[in-house]
Order: C-alpha cells, then sequence, then structure tokens
C-alpha cells in the first residue's frame, strides 16, 4: 500500500470519538479499501503518534486484536475512556462501534 493509504488510515483513525471504537475492517472501508485490514493492522502497528488514537481499533466483532507489545495498555486505555472491556473482548461493542459513522 502506498503513503497515501497510510494517511487515509490515520486520519480516519483520528475521528473515532473517545469511547468508541471501529474496527480494522471499518477503517479500511472507510478508506475505500476494505479487503485491506490486514494493512491497516501493518500501519496502526508502527504509528508512534500519540495524536493517532490506536487503541480504539479493534479486532472483528470486539476481539481487542494486537497492541504493540502491550494488551493491557490497549485495554486499560480502553477501560479510560468508559468502555467494558474484558479479557479479550469488548462488551456491548454493537452500542460502541462507530462504522457507521466513518463513511460520512
Amino acid at each position: 500500500m502506498t503513503s497515501d493509504f497510510r494517511l487515509q488510515v490515520l486520519a480516519v483513525v483520528r475521528r473515532i470519538p473517545r469511547g468508541r471504537v471501529a474496527t480494522y475492517g471499518d477503517v479500511a472501508a472507510a478508506t475505500g479499501h476494505p479487503r485491506a485490514y490486514r494493512a491497516v493492522g501493518n500501519i496502526l502497528r508502527t504509528c508512534p503518534d500519540p495524536a493517532v488514537p490506536c487503541h480504539r481499533v479493534v479486532g472483528a466483532g470486539g476481539a481487542l486484536g494486537g497492541y504493540g507489545d502491550s494488551l493491557s495498555l490497549k485495554r486499560a486505555l480502553l477501560r479510560s475512556e468508559g468502555l467494558d472491556v474484558g479479557v479479550g473482548r469488548i462488551a456491548r461493542f454493537r452500542q460502541v462501534r462507530w462504522e457507521r459513522h466513518l463513511s460520512g
């Protein structure tokens, strides 16, 4: 994927509000590349910019997915935003998922 795609991904992730999450697939779809969810994960895995809330991007069905070397940090960040997060999944995922807002 190109650096333009990387910039699009980071722009989409910046729009995810506090207390909401989107899946890697949601972010990929919002860039116009719905099958590029793995590329989204690779971009976010290497994003050092604290202004990009990478912790708000989760796996399908509310699975936490990855977060560098610290899944416990991702869990803590999401909990600090008011989300109910279990060991590996977000509770009430449908209610906190933000995918319907990404395309507009």
